[in-house]
């Protein structure tokens, strides 16, 4: 997290703030909510927070003639559930700390969260506590990700589901969330005793305006009211949406639980556990299970108690079914302040306006996150660690190698597991590939699927609209989308050079199997080098018995179309035709000399090989091996320093006999281009090998010499 120009992210910005503006002119020509407010001044007094849902104002008449239950709220003859007109809530004090609770379980739902989160922090401008209730793999995304996003004044904690699960699991349910769907009930119990009030929300609604608007209507609650709820924006609780429809009981059409204000400790104090256990046991009695999840049993225990409920305005929780009936809110609102997707088809619901919400939704999904990390001036925020902020005050940005050591203390935001994956079957010798890719070399998915059919772990170095760009790849593939045991890693693109070894780091440590495979993502690798991995480390006893580091030889073809060779036999056969070359034999044999290719020919068991400078061989090693030195950042050094902290640590290196993978022809990358095209930029990397030497001579000792010598001698790659 550095601060400095980002005129990348100002077109997402701009697009943000003309859909905001659009809110106002909406679908209706001019101001849609002026007709409304003169309307509302005329029939109930300036100062009211919302016009009621539907488009029709009630006459006194009317309001008296509706059904009035148990004094509060009142249901009129249409089902409405109406909230009394109150001024204008005042907004928390600037530094009042919000809490927000969410329930989120699975990969997808971590990235919806991540959307919603994005658009809170768009319109906040008060700390925030976000307590989030996850099972394992949502605890590890999550973790992972705010951790490395580090926005100022934002702190999350987990509750993990199994804490809470039992006390709701007995309850038969019908919705697609399952389990989570249900777990809204337990939050008076499941957070902290001493937290009085919580804005309670789904993973699919979207805000158009700042939480802190929510949180004071808090301030409207009587004594006795403890949850703030939108009316339903359907017919369901109505019963009437086909024939034999049975709902669960609700006053008038019910309410949506997609945003909900929580009272907490009046909740613990009015028994809140008991009561909606003996409601949810009771109506279970006639009824087969829960349509509508937590839904369901909050209006049930409402119908017996509407005391309890505050009705909130319905522009908090504009919901967008296919049966929705939204347009009555949003037809007539001045703004609209939070979306909710609350259908199981999420943007592909059927509604005349979806396009307009759609786009609207889209835009937070590509948002630039970094643009996030804004301080909230005066008010506390959890510094930067100790030393990446003293590191980044010694930079003096008159350095020529400036960008390198910025580029090298920068947190990158990382999304872990991007998109669903299985967990591989725990094998003794299993190996994973790990390698790391920017936007252009996304073609390569498939070709690597292919030859590949273990698992993988992938870094991917993107912006927020690459993010999307590449999900939609995914889900277009039939290649891709097919396997689930790819695990993609999204770090998130800032700063000027290309951060390869924090990408090779973090494939490398959420790689689940003993060993892995260090590849670039422009190789393929032969279609029996998985199989023949796992036998090799079984034969040679690798592990506790060995320490080595195997050896891939490395091939290229200059050919864009080339029939890749399924045997050792055929790849000879293809060098000796000029067809195959060994890698970069042409521009840097230094690199990979070493492995002695005259040698691989015959051999027909592992050999070992020493040590050279500049040897940088794609190896197989476990999966706790030394990680990638970070400050190597853009081009040349990064897989060498690796190779060298493996010798240094004395792993044997054997070459293996019938192993092989061949580089594809790619244009250059930005970086070989500056690297090849600037002095300064070949300056700064030979810098940062003589840091990376004195470093290893301060941890090895005496041992280091050998590594001074070859430093000694520079080349250029």
């Amino acid at each position: 997290m550095l601060p400095r120009g980002r005129p990348r992210a100002l077109g997402a910005a701009a697009l943000l703030l003309l859909l905001l503006l659009l809110f106002g002119f909406f679908l209706f020509g001019g101001d849609p909510g002026c007709e409304c407010r003169e309307r509302r001044e005329r029939t109930r007094g300036p100062g009211c927070f919302a016009c009621p849902l539907t488009p029709r104002i009630p006459s006194d008449g009317q309001l008296r003639r509706a059904a009035t239950l148990d004094g509060d709220p009142r249901a009129d003859r249409d089902g409405h559930n109406h909230s009394d007109c109150v001024p204008q809530p005042q907004l928390p004090p600037r530094c009042e700390r919000l809490h927000v609770a969410i329930v989120c379980a699975g990969h997808n739902s971590s990235r919806d969260l991540i959307t919603l989160v994005k658009s809170i922090l768009f319109y906040r401008k008060n700390p925030l506590h976000l307590h989030l209730v996850t099972n394992a793999v949502a605890r590890n995304i999550l973790e992972t990700l705010f951790h490395t996003w580090m926005v100022p004044a934002v702190h999350p904690s987990f509750f993990l589901d199994f804490i809470c699960s039992p006390t709701v699991s007995w309850i038969p349910n019908k919705h697609y969330s399952g389990l989570y769907g249900l777990m809204k009930l337990v939050l008076p119990g499941a957070l902290p005793p001493g937290l009085a009030r919580v804005i309670v929300l789904d993973t699919d609604v979207t805000f158009a305006s700042d939480i802190a608007e929510l949180w004071a209507l808090f301030a409207h609650f009587s004594d006795k009211q403890a949850i703030g709820l939108v009316e339903n924006q359907s017919n369901w609780y109505l019963g009437n949406l086909w024939k034999n429809h049975r709902p669960w009981p609700a006053l008038g059409r019910g309410f949506n639980t997609g945003v909900i204000l929580l009272q907490l400790d009046r909740l613990r104090t009015a028994g809140w556990e008991q009561m909606w256990r003996l409601t949810a046991s009771r109506e279970l009695l006639t009824l087969p299970a829960t349509s509508l999840a937590d839904q369901d049993i909050f209006n049930a225990v409402i119908k017996e108690h509407p005391g309890l409920v505050q009705p909130l305005p319905c522009i908090w929780n504009v919901q967008l079914s296919d049966h929705t009936l939204a347009e009555r809110c949003y037809s007539e609102a001045s703004d609209l302040k939070v979306i909710h997707w609350n259908s199981p088809k999420k943007l592909r619901v059927k509604n005349k306006h979806v396009a307009f919400f759609r786009n609207f939704y889209l835009t937070f999904t590509e948002y630039d996150g970094n643009l996030l990390r804004r301080e909230l001036f005066g008010c506390p925020s959890q510094p930067l660690p100790g030393a990446v902020q003293q590191a980044l005050e010694q930079l003096d940005e008159e350095d020529s190698c400036f960008e390198f050591r910025q580029q090298q203390l920068t947190v990158h935001r990382v999304h872990i597991a991007f998109l669903p994956h299985e967990l591989p079957t725990p094998r003794p010798h299993d190996v994973t590939l790990v390698t790391q890719l920017s936007m252009d070399r996304l073609q390569m998915l498939e070709a690597l699927c292919r030859h590949w059919p273990g698992p993988m772990s992938l870094a991917l170095y993107l912006t927020d609209a690459e993010a999307q760009q590449f999900l939609r790849f995914v889900e277009a593939s039939p290649v891709l989308s097919a396997r689930q045991d790819v695990a993609y890693h999204v770090v998130y693109r800032e700063g000027p050079l290309y951060p390869v070894n924090q990408l090779r780091n973090v494939a490398l440590a959420q790689a689940l199997t003993p060993y892995v495979f260090l590849s670039d993502i422009d190789f393929l690798p032969a279609y029996s080098l998985y199989d023949y991995l796992r036998s090799s480390i079984e034969q040679l006893g690798l592990g506790s018995q060995r320490k080595a580091a195997l050896v891939v030889p490395a091939f290229e073809t200059l050919h864009y179309r080339f029939s890749f060779p399924t045997s050792k036999e055929e790849l000879l056969a293809l060098l000796d035709a000029g067809a195959l070359y060994t890698f970069r034999y042409h521009e840097w044999p230094r690199g990979h000399a070493p492995t002695d290719y005259t040698r691989w020919r015959e051999a027909q068991a592992p050999y070992r090989v020493q040590w050279a400078a500049d040897y940088e061989p794609y190896v197989v090693v476990p999966r706790d091996c030394p990680r990638y030195d970070p400050r190597f950042v853009g081009f040349g050094w990064n897989k060498v320093a690796h190779i060298m902290e493996l010798d240094a640590q004395e792993y044997e290196l054997l070459v293996l006999p019938e192993a092989f993978a061949i580089h594809l022809p790619h244009a250059p990358s930005l970086e070989i281009s500056r690297f090849r095209s600037s002095p300064t930029y070949r300056d700064c990397l030979q810098a940062l090998k003589d840091e990376f030497h004195q470093d290893l001579s301060r941890h090895y000792g005496a041992a280091a010499l050998k590594y001074l010598t070859a430093l000694q001698q520079p080349q250029s790659p």
